[in-house]
């Protein structure tokens, strides 16, 4: 067994996205290889209404899979095919764009006005680029949670872990996608299959996460003790952290305990031509899909 190195730590930087809604991007439109195959991850959490509820109107997809992922208030989400639902605290939407969907989505917050979610795009190898546009639409009660004997959760959105298969299949870069809490003082050793990339992005509470070699000083925006990597006080809210290749990583929670999701996935390695919500190989098909969303030819017919 060997623990995965942290290769750097980062934090999510507020940016706009859609009509103005005020969130926080941990990686996105910049080296497509970084977490190859995600290519974006975006955390939307805001308790002022005024910040979020002008949401994301229409606007197209093409090539890749987008991931939503709600822990508080709904989503309301409309597409071209005439497809209409609402996500709710707990529930996950994986929707495979493929060869070209218009899609909307609208939040609100709980009665408290909170908004809280996340969104993760996945790129689509070149033989699926333009499959047929799919929806996975799943309830937080169908998401299997484990719970082991020193308390630490696990949801299983995606993927197969410790035993449990989460309800989201099918997906082309075979992804484990995992929301893990870590109570107050436990520490916790967690596989991770060799072969994928990996992040984890840390959304509350503190504690650190062992390391299998000399930092190297990449990480200067964080403290290391030793060979671990200290999350202090609130430093591990909206925190990305990226691994290096292994088997298994180790999580120290801290006095607060620390909740975060670990994703993995196989790499897709081929080329990356980007253009915003689409995502194709090279830039010939990029200009294609931008003329066929100019056309109005953007959304194919399906047999």
């Amino acid at each position: 067994m060997s623990i995965r190195p942290v290769k750097s730590i980062s934090q999510a930087q507020p940016t706009l996205e859609g009509a103005g809604v005020h969130l926080h991007r941990a990686f996105g439109f910049g080296d497509p290889t970084m977490c190859d195959p995600f290519l974006l991850f975006d955390d939307f959490r805001n308790d002022r209404p005024e910040d979020y509820l002008k949401g994301f109107p229409w606007h197209p997809h093409r090539g890749i899979e987008t991931i939503t992922y709600v822990l508080a208030g709904t989503v309301e989400h409309g597409d071209s095919l005439g497809n209409r639902g609402n996500l709710g605290a707990g529930d996950i939407q994986w929707m495979t764009a493929g060869s070209g969907i218009l899609h909307q989505e609208m939040p609100k917050g709980d009665a408290a006005g909170r908004m809280h979610g996340f969104q993760l795009w996945a790129n689509l190898p070149s033989g699926l680029k333009m499959t047929d546009p799919r929806y996975q639409d799943i309830k937080g009660a169908e998401i299997p949670e484990i719970v082991d004997d020193d308390g630490t959760r696990v949801k299983v959105i995606c993927g197969s872990f410790w035993g449990k298969k989460g309800p989201v299949d099918g997906i082309a870069a075979d992804p484990s996608y995992l929301d893990i809490y870590v109570p107050a003082g436990v520490k916790k050793t967690l596989p991770v299959d060799t072969y994928r990339k990996a992040f984890a992005y840390i959304f509350e509470g503190d504690g650190k996460f062992s390391n299998a070699s000399d930092p190297r000083g990449v990480l200067t925006e964080k403290e290391f003790a030793g060979e671990e990597l200290v999350l202090r006080d609130n430093s591990g809210d909206r925190t990305l952290v990226l691994f290096g290749t292994g088997d298994e990583i180790t999580v120290q929670a801290g006095e607060r305990g620390i909740r975060f999701l670990l994703v993995s996935g196989k790499p897709i390695g081929e080329p990356v031509a980007w253009h915003g919500p689409i995502v194709m190989n090279t830039r010939a098909e990029l200009v294609q899909a931008m003329n066929d969303l100019n056309t109005g030819n953007f959304i194919r017919s399906h047999g």
